[in-house]
């Protein structure tokens, strides 16, 4: 069994799309000035998926400004692909994947472009992080931000792509006292049934 990730980067995760300058401090402080980690930066690059590219940018602002810098150098995660982008959705999605491309196709093309182009094809299948780790800050950031319904998909893909059901508990308590009461109780509603 391969070792989890840190409750930390979770928590990194969970303080860029709520933009929560304390725990940023927080993180800050614990890691010391350096340059972060590849898992770090992945995290930090994937949460512009989930909160947008301000709410991103406004974070990694306030860590440079604690002594954190993004970028190491001569050091990069390999570049995604569409193709691995497409098998990646299929993955998380399973049997279900055409019917939710379909579903963002009916909602507009040109964001169903935008989210396997882009999404899926250039920053989820990227690497530095697998999709196990990927899919179990996705549950983070979702159960952060409230929204339930891609919440399910995520936890069921972190399942698909190799997670235990605990490892998706798990992920949940490490950001239970950075997420609203309300919002925690019906993430763990939605986790349970996977």
């Amino acid at each position: 069994m391969r070792a989890p990730l840190p409750s930390a980067l979770f928590r990194l995760a969970v303080a860029v799309v709520r933009f929560l300058p304390a725990e940023l401090d927080a993180f800050a402080a614990q890691a010391g000035p350096r340059p972060l980690g590849q898992a770090e930066k992945e995290a930090l690059l994937q949460c512009h998926l989930f909160c947008g590219f301000p709410r991103t940018i406004a974070a990694l602002d306030h860590l440079r400004g604690a002594g954190i810098q993004a970028e190491r150098p001569g050091a990069s995660s390999p570049a995604g692909s569409p193709a691995a982008g497409g098998e990646l959705f299929d993955r998380i999605y399973g049997d279900r994947a055409d019917v939710v491309r379909r579903h963002l196709r009916s909602l507009d093309p040109d964001l169903a472009d935008l989210v396997a182009g882009h999404a899926y094809g250039t920053v989820l299948s990227r690497g530095g992080l697998d999709a196990r780790d990927r899919e179990l800050l996705a549950v983070v950031m979702l159960a952060a931000t409230g929204h339930d319904r891609q919440l399910a998909s995520h936890a069921r893909g972190a399942i698909r792509c190799g997670a235990e059901p605990h490892e998706v508990t798990a992920a949940l308590d490490a950001v239970e006292d950075l997420v609203s009461a309300a919002r925690m109780e019906r993430a763990r509603v939605v986790a349970a049934r996977f």
